[in-house]
């Protein structure tokens, strides 16, 4: 979906957080089935489980590689009964003179891979097959002391990231940076349209109303247009 912006929208969060919308009800996140641009790799083998110990419960982690081998450690993780999201985009380029269409990484070295940490571990710590895997750390700082973990990206993020995957030819932008303007201001859902179930802040972003997604420490993922309409704050 793409529109110009008309006068019905939110200010720019940096000069106003006075305009709201009415609560409603949750809806379900609905996700495209196509997997031409969000490749989706699923198994049972990491189902949701009850778990007492934090570390036993299964969660979504950010993965990293080098020399762009993201799709090899994605393919290998999924023929290993894994669970992997690996973002794309279809581009055109020119091979041999013929010009092609072929998919490309929308996070060059970056993937996502859920299970246990334990269960991750089994691929990360694999440094015969995947030497070149590693997880993205969060660095936590406590006074002097500093120490990292596994970076965990919620499940409502990943489906977020994945609709907003889904719409590549939507003017959508996939920014391997944290944008200030889509840090804080009015939470939202998305309601209607294309990216239903996007949950994000709204904003004003190149001349348009839009909902951006920050995965902190890693990027942001910003919707074409949406109109208010579209919208519902999230309290």
């Amino acid at each position: 979906m793409k529109a110009s912006t008309d006068a019905n929208t939110y200010e720019d969060i940096s000069s106003s957080n006075n305009i709201g919308l009415a609560s409603s009800v949750f809806p379900e996140a609905k996700l495209p089935n196509s997997g031409k641009c969000s490749q989706i790799g699923v198994s049972t083998r990491n189902a949701p489980l009850r778990a007492t110990n934090p570390k036993d419960i299964p969660h979504w982690f950010a993965l990293r590689t080098t020399y762009g081998r993201e799709k090899k450690a994605y393919d290998y993780i999924v023929s290993h009964n894994g669970t992997a999201f690996y973002p794309t985009i279809t581009t055109e380029k020119v091979i041999n003179g013929k010009r092609k269409l072929i998919e490309v990484s929308r996070l060059p070295n970056i993937f996502f891979a859920y299970g246990t940490e334990e269960d991750i571990k089994f691929f990360v710590y694999d440094n015969v097959n995947l030497p070149y895997l590693r997880f993205y750390y969060k660095h936590i700082h406590t006074g002097a002391h500093k120490t990292k973990i596994p970076m965990i990206v919620p499940d409502s993020q990943i489906r977020s990231l994945q609709i907003i995957c889904e719409n590549e030819g939507a003017d959508t932008l996939i920014l391997q940076e944290e944008v200030e303007k889509f840090q804080k201001g009015e939470k939202v859902r998305i309601i209607e349209g294309d990216f239903i179930g996007v949950t994000g802040i709204v904003a004003r972003y190149h001349g348009q109303q839009r909902v951006g997604l920050v995965i902190e420490g890693l990027l942001t993922a910003v919707t074409a247009y949406i109109p208010t309409a579209f919208l519902e704050k999230i309290i």
